[in-house]
């Protein structure tokens, strides 16, 4: 239904309207073309002006690059680790003094199933050795 009242709205607007709509739409989508085919044309005009240069200086870029590279991914590693490392200590401080950190809920089911499925091992074992004397 809205769809119908707005086509109706459409077909009632002035020829004029759609006429400027038509001519804004050509315009914009004109000048991204432009502006496109302008980035393109610098784009190659500047890979062919830094082409020599790289393969000039590509003996000493492609290394230095490679080991600022890794140094950072190194430090952001190490931060990274020491962030998780520092975030989990203070999670585990908050568990056990009390204070009841997200997910602690999760931990506390998973430890009660862990702690059942130990006795039922148990019971399993000691019924498994009375078996076995009996024998």
């Amino acid at each position: 239904m809205a769809d119908r009242q707005q086509s109706q709205l459409l077909g009632k607007q002035p020829r004029s309207h759609q006429v400027v709509k038509a001519t804004t739409a050509v315009t914009a989508g004109g000048s991204l073309l432009v502006l496109s085919g302008l980035t393109l044309t610098i784009t190659v005009i500047l890979l062919t002006i830094a082409t020599p240069l790289l393969v000039i200086f590509s003996p000493v870029i492609v290394p230095a690059v490679i080991t600022v590279s890794l140094l950072l991914m190194g430090f952001l590693a190490s931060g990274g680790f020491g962030v998780a490392g520092i975030t989990v200590m203070s999670w585990i401080y908050r568990y056990v003094t009390g204070r009841h950190p997200p997910g602690a809920d999760t931990l506390e089911q998973a430890r009660m199933k862990l702690a059942g499925k130990a006795r039922e091992m148990k019971d399993r074992a000691e019924q498994f050795g009375h078996q076995v004397e009996i024998s």
